[in-house]
């Protein structure tokens, strides 16, 4: 009798779930670099950015 066959399932979902990984990594080091390209958000001025040190500061207290 010959051996059991293996079976490929488990290296198929392996190599699906390693591709699906690889490919949201790429997306978001791209989308990263487009954000950082086209300046989606502008550069927080000192007031702003003390009032927002603020609330943070004050939401932890309560």
């Amino acid at each position: 009798m010959s051996g059991k066959p293996k079976s490929m399932v488990l290296g198929v979902v392996g190599a699906a779930v390693f591709a699906g990984l690889g490919r949201m990594v790429l997306q978001k080091i791209l989308a990263d670099r487009a954000a950082r390209d086209r300046m989606v958000t502008p550069p927080l001025d000192a007031e702003t950015r003390a009032k927002i040190s603020e609330a943070l500061r004050g939401a932890r207290r309560r």
